[in-house]
């Protein structure tokens, strides 16, 4: 981009700052804060006025953790120049921002505050634009702060669980708006002829027929049974199906409905299936070219940056 270009492209920004920033310091404006790898580590692309000491507090790490981690031996870094961001006891993922999306609706249905997304992005207003990647800071929720799952805790705890058959916990919608565990057992039986009713194992209501962030418990997951949400016969012999109520091509899950969500499968996984490796995947990666589910707002992404 030429400078002629880039002044027609900030006509706010007062000539003697433009002049002050040079060419480089311009296109540090623009450089994207954060790039989420493929090895799942993440890297920081050094901006104007940056400096090591200021990366690290933003990030949580001490500047030696960050020299380290880039093989520095001293503080000079450049615009443009990517670090990587060593771990630091803390989980992110990152959320890529859509259009008509704000801070505040962003920090709202992570559960976090706009101060901490401000923090963990180096933000020093509530600006953001479409396409841009944020670290969403991910936090440990203690047995006692559950909300969503102590029903599921205390009835798994009758149950005699075969830890060595559940390979996998696929996520779905329902593709309706309305519904339960109930109403979708009787359709299941019905119509689609399935001795075994729900094909689900658990069902999470969004507040029209069962509460919004409720957990349903099917009979599939009392008895520890196959499923019969995916095509794959042995995917469902080996998987735990969970139903998210709501038709997510057309809307977004609730708050509610995605922390009770994380919850389920943080508890599946890190505690009735400790020990063994758990898959994560929506019903789409597994009955290819067959389905939508669960639909184009459901955050698919987030969720494999949380699960793997």
């Amino acid at each position: 981009m030429s400078e002629k270009a880039m002044r027609a492209a900030m006509p706010r920004m007062p000539r003697e700052r433009f002049l002050r920033l040079g060419a480089v310091g311009l296109a540090g404006l623009f450089l994207p804060r954060l790039v989420a790898r493929a090895d799942g580590r993440t890297e920081y692309v050094v901006r104007a006025g940056d400096t090591l000491s200021v990366i690290a507090r933003r990030h949580g790490v001490s500047v030696t953790e960050l020299r380290e981690a880039n093989g520095l031996r001293g503080d000079r870094i450049l615009v443009g120049q990517r670090l990587t961001i060593p771990e630091s006891g803390l989980t992110y993922i990152v959320h890529r921002v859509q259009r008509g999306e704000s801070l505040s609706v962003i920090a709202r249905r992570y559960g976090v505050t706009v101060t901490e997304v401000r923090a963990a992005n180096g933000l020093t207003s509530d600006l953001i634009r479409p396409g841009q990647e944020l670290r969403i800071l991910q936090k440990t929720v203690s047995p006692a702060e559950r909300r969503f799952i102590r029903g599921v805790v205390e009835a798994t705890r009758r149950i005699r669980v075969e830890k060595g058959r559940w390979q996998t916990i696929v996520g779905h919608h329902s593709g309706i708006d309305r519904g339960n565990a109930a109403s979708y057992d009787r359709y299941h039986r019905r119509e689609r002829r399935m001795e075994n009713g729900l094909a689900y194992h658990f069902v999470i209501g969004n507040g029209r027929d069962s509460g919004d962030g409720e957990i349903e418990i099917g009979d599939r997951w009392r008895r520890q049974i196959q499923g019969g949400h995916v095509r794959d016969h042995a995917v469902n012999m080996t998987s735990i199906g969970i139903c998210v109520v709501g038709n997510f091509e057309k809307s977004r899950p609730s708050l509610r409905q995605m922390q009770a969500f994380r919850e389920l499968v943080d508890y599946l996984r890190n505690e009735v299936l400790a020990g063994q490796p758990v898959n994560f995947a929506v019903h789409r990666e597994i009955d290819r070219n067959h389905t939508l589910c669960p639909g184009r707002f459901f955050p698919t992404a987030a969720m494999h940056r949380r699960y793997g």
